[in-house]
């Protein structure tokens, strides 16, 4: 899962978003960050955060249960939580890793994250549910589509190796000669036109 600070204004199609934007998005490895639209095609939600030149501290609560994400944020110095984003269905692995970034794209800000404070939640389940989270090997959002993710190519061994370079060296030896041969006829035909 990624979390993208914006900055700036920019206008896409007929909506104008307003930035800093705080926008979620959940990646398999199969997808990228499309910096000319924003991150909209892969984006599950997002909110305006105006965060610039505060004299006090901003937060950001990132909370995810049962499958359900949620992101509040503090950025009026009250510690009062405001709703940003609530995206259900979200299916997160065990074992991954959480990242931040500051985007910025054509616009040029500075986005400092402080801290980074990570609590684990202690959630009562039931046995179906645990199983349910248990058998999540990708993350994954209920009706979002998420390219498949290919395994790569193992790597070819010494003697495929070989044997590749080998027969197209000889391939390529006897596609010369076989040029050279035609060469050689078509230029004897061309000398008999004219005796």
């Amino acid at each position: 899962m990624g979390m993208a600070w914006q900055s700036g204004t920019r206008r896409i199609g007929c909506s104008q978003r307003v930035f800093p934007y705080i926008s979620a998005m959940v990646n398999n490895g199969s997808l990228s960050y499309d910096h000319e639209r924003d991150g909209r095609p892969t984006e599950l939600g997002g909110c305006t955060a105006i965060v610039r030149n505060l004299h006090y501290d901003t937060f950001l609560v990132i909370r995810y249960v049962k499958r359900h994400l949620t992101i509040m944020m503090d950025i009026d110095g009250k510690h009062e939580w405001r709703d940003c984003i609530e995206v259900p269905g979200v299916r997160l692995p065990r074992g991954y890793y959480f990242g931040t970034s500051s985007i910025t794209g054509d616009l040029s800000d500075n986005h400092d994250v402080i801290s980074l404070k990570l609590f684990e939640l202690t959630v009562e389940r039931t046995p179906e549910e645990e199983k349910l989270h248990r058998d999540v090997f990708l993350p994954s959002v209920d009706n979002m589509k998420l390219p498949e993710v290919t395994a790569p190519l193992p790597p070819l061994s010494g003697l495929a190796l070989f044997l590749i370079v080998f027969f197209s060296l000889v391939f390529s030896v006897f596609a010369i000669v076989i040029g050279i041969i035609l060469y050689n006829k078509w230029q004897e035909q061309s000398r008999k036109r004219f005796y």
